[in-house]
């Protein structure tokens, strides 16, 4: 069995600077409050950004590792990896 997931540098710079726009951490926050997936389609609810900008944030997110995006025909949900997740706060509380 592997250990706790252990995040690269370029890995843990990627997160941070996805994390670092007020817009993508509430996207992250709303993602993250859900027991599985949460619907790409309820995201907007709340939030004055365009479509464009959500799918911009959405998919930064995703590459830094923090959401993975499963599509289910013409709908899209989003998990946040709680794995990259938890890898980040560990690194980041040993600054």
């Amino acid at each position: 069995m592997d250990g706790p997931l252990q995040l690269d540098d370029r890995s843990f710079h990627l997160i941070a600077k996805a994390l670092s726009d007020p817009n993508r951490f509430c996207i992250l926050q709303k993602i993250g409050s859900a027991k599985e997936t949460f619907a790409c389609s309820n995201l907007r609810e709340g939030m004055s950004i365009s479509a464009p900008t959500l799918s911009h944030h959405i998919k930064e997110l995703e590459n830094a590792g923090l959401i993975r995006i499963e599509r289910v025909g013409k709908f899209i949900n989003l998990e946040l990896q709680r794995d990259v997740w938890n890898a980040y706060l560990k690194q980041l509380s040993e600054i």
